[in-house]
């Protein structure tokens, strides 16, 4: 079945080759690798973009003509298109390969408005395809599998820039009256401020509330110190605000110190720490920021060249990066496994794939979660194909994505109550410790270690 169908998709690839095909995607970094996995017959061009945009005019969204847009084609952009034009001329086909979310199919949407407009696809074949990953076998896959461009995609994306428009239109005048300097108001600017009012406003009307913890340092019969914690005096537990202010700390503390503790109990438990699930958007953002020092632009600008391939990598390290599922696909989730396997043992890879869905309500989930392309490329391999940026976000990625296959870590807990008795009463302190059992997929977090950026920053100016 798989040679059929690999017969028929270079059955119909070589098909329209022959009358010649132009293929447009966003940029030219992916149009140069595409355009070698197509081969002869096949001429890739990028957009660069968007092509047009709204007329920055009064009127150029009329809610009382439906919605009727005016767009207007960038002066930057026009050498592009012309050269899809002088492209087309000698082709019989045009195959939109932009990007699989919604700006990219409203991308694909403008290019086959506009050539439509300048009569230029009369005797031209458009399709649509899309690929969640720029490696040789999603790319011919793709083109085995064409489609139209999604109207529903093109009607959200202009629903979309038409509240753009409306509200950021009508209200940045007003911020700049009243804030001189500041760029522009609109759909997104004006919610976030709102929430950042109303969570001030919170922050203002919190009433605080002083409360302390009687923490002690304690030895145990091999001279091995240990923390503990005050958490109940004369038989009642001590709640947050049980210690209200410092005289209550002070005498707490000091009926700790005059009391005679012996252990009262010993109590041993397992807990499992489960693997997180693969990336989407927001939680690679978030680590990045939290694991390499990284903002939310460095991190997507880094993410798009690994997304487009680096020289040296032949085709795309990681699958598309603006998505919020966090589904991957069935041959993508058993290469994890088989890696995994290869790499740890098959000890750390459950019997059962694991499977994930998004908890939000409204995601969309029409993307796979972030993953490698290929997890047998492991970040040591790349280490003299990426910068440093990118070698620490690909190997975060890698991370991620192998950890979220493999079994969960067992946790050894320990939990010790302490008792003593003083002058004044009674007291009782605890402590708890963990020591890991089974590994699981903790061992993928030891296999490349990740330190922030700045503190390696650091280590090579004293190199220098």
């Amino acid at each position: 079945f798989e040679l059929i169908q690999g017969y028929r998709s270079a059955l119909a690839i070589w098909s329209r080759a022959v009358s010649g095909s132009v293929v447009v995607v966003e940029s030219p970094a992916k149009a140069k690798t595409i355009e070698s996995y197509l081969g002869p017959g096949f001429t890739v061009l990028a957009s660069y973009g968007h092509v047009r945009d709204l007329l920055p005019k009064n009127g150029s969204v009329d809610p009382s003509a439906d919605f009727r847009m005016q767009w207007e084609i960038s002066k930057i952009h026009e050498p592009h298109l012309q050269a899809i034009e002088r492209a087309l001329k000698n082709a019989g086909e045009l195959i939109l390969a932009t990007d699989p979310d919604r700006e990219g199919e409203a991308i694909s949407w403008h290019i086959q408005e506009i050539l439509q407009d300048r009569r230029l696809l009369d005797d031209v074949e458009v399709k649509r395809v899309t690929f969640t990953e720029i490696t040789k076998s999603a790319v011919l896959g793709a083109m085995a599998a064409p489609r139209t461009v999604s109207q529903p995609l093109v009607h959200a994306y202009l629903a979309r820039r038409a509240l753009d428009y409306l509200v950021g239109f009508n209200l940045s005048p007003l911020l700049w009256r009243k804030l001189p300097g500041s760029k522009s108001a609109g759909r997104v600017q004006s919610v976030a401020l709102r929430l950042l009012c109303e969570r001030e406003s919170d922050i203002e009307s919190f009433t605080r509330q002083e409360y302390w913890t009687v923490e002690a340092t304690l030895y145990s019969s091999s001279n091995v110190p240990f923390e503990t914690r005050l958490t109940d005096m004369d038989g009642e537990r001590l709640g947050k605000f049980g210690l209200p202010d410092k005289a209550s700390a002070t005498k707490a503390a000091d009926r700790v110190a005059h009391s005679n503790l012996k252990i009262e109990s010993i109590t041993e438990s397992k807990s499992k720490r489960h693997p997180l699930p693969p990336f989407t958007t927001s939680t690679l953002q978030q680590e990045a920021s939290t694991q390499l020092g990284f903002g939310a632009a460095l991190t997507m600008s880094l993410a798009q060249r690994l997304y487009e391939g680096v020289e040296g990598s032949d085709g795309g390290l990681i699958s598309y990066m603006r998505t919020d599922g966090v589904q991957l696909a069935d041959g993508a989730r058993e290469a994890l496994r088989a890696t995994a396997r290869e790499l740890f043992g098959g000890g750390v890879v459950p019997v059962e794939p694991r499977l994930y869905k998004s908890r939000a309500k409204n995601a969309q989930e029409s993307h796979e979660a972030i993953r490698p392309t290929n997890p047998v490329r492991l970040p040591s391999s790349l280490a003299g194909v990426l910068d440093r940026p990118q070698l620490q976000l690909y190997t975060l990625i890698w991370q991620r994505a192998m950890a979220c296959q493999m079994e969960s870590a067992v946790m050894n807990k320990v939990k010790v109550r302490m008792a003593g008795c003083g002058e004044e009463g009674k007291v009782g302190l605890e402590s708890s410790a963990s020591v890991v059992d089974f590994q699981g997929w903790l061992v993928v977090r030891d296999f490349q270690p990740l330190r922030p950026l700045e503190e390696q920053q650091e280590e090579e100016e004293e190199e220098e």
